[in-house]
């Protein structure tokens, strides 16, 4: 079976998206090598993961013959018929216009609606765009997968898509999450980014979405003996976040890391006593499998699809609830048993997000297609 993907996040995005579409499309690429993976896209970054990416034997790169100008939405289509493409998968809420107009299958996986459920957090231009690419992909595309059950509910609240259109295909993280690191290379990361021995670790853009604030707060009524070790982009509401830990008095107990190479992130994890992320609103959550992978206690908010990535045993908390948060924090902090369980049951639990599993899933869905 030939596949064509979207590829502009898997070449170009070192983070979020682009990571979900070079781990899915490696998996599949390992654990069905008799299929070929094409990947288009109009350019590509310099980049050690993604240069490793393409040189997978059967994942191959497909750059526009004639030029980048409207090539992802329109001219694609030439080079997929002429590849004799079978199945087409738009990784990232969007395909080629008229593809339905040809004999290829189309699959656009959905993320989240966020910019309709909260569309304050959005300029108008870009909310728009978004919505117009997102609700066209959904009613051409032979099938649509959504990351969540909750994404999933978006799309039929919405767009008004029928539900038997749309399959619930989870994600995984990448397999680097899957291993505990050695001793030595442990010290090196404690090391090189001067980790304090207990931290609370936030993984996430510095947006308001993504409520760091509310740790902020939280930490304040937290052990002082435990800092806050921030990664994540910052974005203007960085001042939002200055301005909290100046008024609480907490700037010699909050650490921001940036540009940290993706190598050493699981290590980071893996040295955290407990992750929390206290976001609005999130398609799915991955920091949270991650975090489970790494065997760290979890919490979470309540009110979108956290408690589907986290599982029955992480915790989870009212984003509006600061002194929720510490309570919950305090809990876990002061119980090296209730640590050790929830370590114990999160990988337990994690293991249904496994590529394996989530592989097999998604080559059924393009197997029913053909």
């Amino acid at each position: 079976m030939k596949i064509g993907f979207d590829g502009k996040r898997a070449a170009n995005n070192l983070t979020g998206l682009g990571n979900y579409s070079r781990s899915l499309i490696e998996a599949l690429a390992k654990q069905f090598p008799q299929n070929q993976y094409l990947v288009y896209t109009p350019k590509v970054k310099p980049a050690r993961q993604i240069d490793t990416f393409f040189a997978k034997e059967n994942i191959e790169l497909k750059l526009p013959k004639n030029g980048p100008f409207l090539w992802r939405s329109l001219n694609i289509l030439k080079d997929l018929v002429k590849d004799e493409v079978q199945i087409f998968h738009g990784l990232s809420h969007e395909i080629p216009y008229a593809i339905e107009h040809t004999r290829i299958k189309s699959v656009v996986t959905i993320h989240d609606l966020i910019f309709l459920r909260f569309p304050e957090y959005y300029r108008f231009i870009d909310r728009k765009l978004y919505e117009w690419k997102s609700k066209s992909a959904c009613k051409r595309a032979d099938r649509i997968i959504a990351i969540s059950e909750r994404t999933k509910a978006d799309i039929i609240e919405f767009y008004g898509i029928k539900a038997d259109k749309i399959e619930v295909i989870y994600q995984s993280c990448d397999d680097i999450f899957k291993s505990p690191f050695g001793v030595p290379i442990l010290k090196r990361i404690i090391s090189q980014y001067k980790l304090p021995e207990k931290y609370i670790l936030s993984v996430g853009t510095i947006e308001e979405r993504k409520n760091l604030k509310l740790i902020i707060q939280a930490l304040k009524h937290i052990d002082k003996e435990y800092k806050l070790v921030v990664i994540g982009k910052k974005t203007v509401y960085f001042k939002t976040v200055e301005k909290e830990i100046k008024k609480l008095g907490l700037k010699k107990r909050v650490i921001f890391l940036q540009n940290i190479p993706f190598a050493d992130l699981p290590g980071i994890y893996q040295l955290a006593k407990i992750f929390v992320y206290p976001s609005f609103y999130e398609g799915f959550g991955i920091p949270i499998i991650e975090a489970l992978y790494s065997g760290v206690p979890t919490i979470a908010a309540t009110g979108s699809c956290l408690e589907e990535a986290g599982g029955p045993d992480s915790f989870y908390v009212n984003p509006n609830d600061s002194e929720g948060l510490s309570a919950a924090i305090n809990k876990v902090i002061s119980s090296s048993t209730l640590q050790q369980e929830m370590k114990r049951k999160g990988l337990e639990f994690v293991q249904k997000f496994n590529s394996p599993l989530v592989t097999q899933q998604l080559i059924d869905c393009y197997t029913n297609l053909t």
